[in-house]
Parts: structure tokens; sequence; C-alpha cells
């Protein structure tokens, strides 16, 4: 039994020995095969030109519209709203009528002024009479100097009386004339405080709020380390801003930097600034938040490439560039201000050079690209920004 266990174990060692010399010598058969040649296809991708054109170098900021003009209406008499002439956010005009007072116990007043006027005027004319009778006879000595001087102090105090009188017309006819309440400025009118029947009085609540729409301000502020440069540009002339509201950034307004504060804000670290803005479509509206860009001046020659273009790697910002061979170039480069869709290159790119836009995931430096046509490319960057007269852009 034992010598039969023996003989099939040398039988199995056997062979597992045969079939690992036969695996041996297929695996060194195929070693001796040459290895096939494995080549990375083309990365498609699709390129854009670099162009040169001049830009604006501009400063952003977030303000907020403010009425030129603000005024509250108060009533500067006593008594009861007798007429309301106009209707609630109305747009009125310089001197519209807008509220009436009760203006009955004022033409009374102004009644009893002028009876009080006539009655002094009167005894005025007496006086002077009585007066020059005895001017006319004083050297003859018919009257006494006492007399003489007591006529002259009548004349005196009826003119003084007189002037008094003419004062207390004066104030009944300004109370009248405030009796009848109207707009000083143009504006749009608010909601009325004060309904038909109410009785107002001098220095209580306002009545109404008016303010004026066009033009617009614009108030926003800048960190102080970007005065300079502002200061610098407004030596020769007013800056050109640009407005525009958060939720319609396509539409542009454009007006000017009036205002510079004389001081920065101590804590902030701000500066206030306020640009003056057309509205004559009432576009904007007091109190609503814009988009602020206040155009310093105008760069020429920039080179300018589409923001999706630039990727960022721990060394930095980079571009993949297309050689004339289409093999792909990794270049650093370093950006300047995005300029709509654009962004400016200021180093590591020249006019001309083929600029990869989309497919940076398949691009290796030195690899094949295959380069897919679009209306862009064929175009270069024709839609980026256009520079005005201005210094903006359209």
């Amino acid at each position: 039994m034992t010598t039969q266990i023996a003989t099939l174990k040398t039988a199995s060692f056997k062979l597992v020995c045969v079939v690992f010399l036969f695996l041996t010598l297929i695996l060194v058969g195929c070693g001796k095969g040459a290895a096939p040649d494995f080549q990375r296809p083309p990365a498609p991708v699709s390129v854009i030109t670099a162009i040169k054109q001049d830009v604006p170098v501009y400063l952003d900021a977030v303000g907020k519209t403010v009425a030129r003009e603000m005024v509250s209406i108060q009533p500067q008499v006593s008594g009861r709203i007798t007429q309301i002439h106009f209707v609630d956010g109305a747009y009125v005009k310089k001197g519209s009528s807008l509220f009436t007072v009760d203006p009955r116990p004022y033409q009374a007043q102004l009644h009893v002024a002028e009876a009080n006027f006539a009655e002094t005027q009167a005894s005025l004319d007496l006086a002077k009479t009585d007066f020059d009778r005895v001017a006319s006879v004083v050297n003859t000595k018919a009257v006494s100097k006492q007399d003489y001087d007591a006529k002259k102090n009548a004349v005196a105090v009826a003119e003084a009386q007189l002037k008094q009188r003419q004062a207390e017309i004066e104030v009944a006819q300004l109370n009248l004339a405030y009796c009848f309440i109207t707009s000083p400025i143009e504006g749009r009118t608010g909601q009325r405080l004060a309904d038909l029947g109410n009785i107002v009085e001098p220095n209580g609540p306002s009545l109404l709020t008016i303010q004026r729409l066009d033009p617009i301000y614009a108030d926003f502020t800048i960190p102080e380390n970007d005065l300079t440069n502002v200061q610098i540009n407004m030596r020769d002339e007013s800056l050109n801003v640009e407005v525009r509201l958060p939720d319609d950034p396509k539409r542009v307004r454009q007006g000017s930097l009036t205002f510079l504060d004389n001081s920065v804000q101590e804590g902030a670290g701000t500066v206030k600034l306020r640009a003056t803005v057309p509205n004559e479509d009432h576009y904007f509206w007091p109190g609503r938040f814009v988009n602020i860009r206040v155009v310093l001046s105008t760069q020429p020659g920039a080179i300018l490439i589409p923001a999706a273009a630039p990727q960022m790697s721990a060394k930095g910002t980079f571009v993949y560039t297309v050689k004339s061979d289409s093999t792909a170039e990794l270049r650093p480069v370093t950006l300047g201000q995005r300029q709509g869709d654009l962004v400016v290159i200021t180093e590591g790119l020249q006019p001309g050079e083929r600029v990869v836009v989309t497919g940076q995931l398949g691009v290796t430096p030195g690899g094949k690209v295959l380069i897919h046509e679009t209306p862009e490319s064929r175009a270069g960057t024709q839609g980026g920004p256009v520079v005005s007269k201005s210094g903006g852009k359209s």
C-alpha cells in the first residue's frame, strides 16, 4: 500500500513539472515577439486666434441709485385740507398744485390787515396836515416849540405804524399763499400721508415726498488703494461711468463721475463717489442697487482671448497654444482685466497665436490635437468688446 502511494506522488510531481515547463515555453515564445506600437489619438479641440485691441481700464463697484432732489412737503399754516390736486405716484412739474388748506380764515386776516393799513394811512395823512400847518407858522412864534415837536413826532409815529400795517398785510398774504401748497420741484410723487378733511399744522408730519428722477445719482465706494488711480485720471476731465442693473446686465447707461469725497472713511478704508446718470425714461429707480464701472483710461493694443481658455495649475495660470504642426504647447500666462466674455493677457502670448478654448482636458503638452472649426474660430474673437470714444465698451 505504501509503495502504491509513493508511486502516485511521483507521477503527480512529474505531471506538474511538465505543465510548468509547457507554460514557461509559451511565455518565452510570446516575449520574443515585437511590442505593439501604441500612439495616443489627437485630442479634439476648438481654438481661437488671440487678437490685439484697445480696451478700457476700469474699476468695478456696487452702488445705489439716489434721487437728485427729494423734498418733503410740510404745511406752513394750520387748517383743514379742502382739496387734493394729484394722485399718488403722479409726475408733477414745478409749481403744480398739490393740496389746498381752507383759505377763508387767512383771507379774513388779510382783509383785517388791509383795513388797519387804510386806517393808519388816514392817521398819517392827518398828522402830516397838522404838522404842515404848525411848521408854516413856527417862525412867527404863533406856536410853541413843544407843539411843533409834538406834531413832528406824531408824523413819525404814524409813518412807523403804517410800515407795521404793511408788514401785517404781507404776513397775511404769505399765510394765504401757504394755503395753496404747490410742488417746489419737478418729479414723481410718493404716497400721500394726509387725506381730504384732515387738520394739518405747521411743522407737523409730512404730507408727501417728491423725488426728481432725471438725472439720477449713483452713489458707491471704492477702496482707498484705488483712490490714486481715480485722482490721476480725473485731473484732465470727468471720468466716464457705466451703470447697469443686476437683473439687466446687458443694458448699459453711460454717466459721468461728478463727486469725489474729501476724505477716506475712518475704519472702513473706503472713499465715497457719486456718478450722475441721465434717466429720461426713468429706467433707474431711487434706492435700487446697481453695478458700476468707472472707466479710468484706455489700454492700447491689449491681447484678448476668451475667458474660458486659461486653465489653472499648481504653477499658475496657463493656456494651450497650437503650433503649425498641430502640436499643443503649454504656455504660462498672466491675466489682466475681464472684458465681457474675453480676458486680457498681459504676458505670455502674442497676437495671432492659436489658443485652445475647449477640450483642454484631453490635451497633453507636445501631443497632437484635432481642431474642430467653429464660427468663432473662423472669425477669431470679433465678438469681443468694442471701445467707444468715451473709453467704455459696447
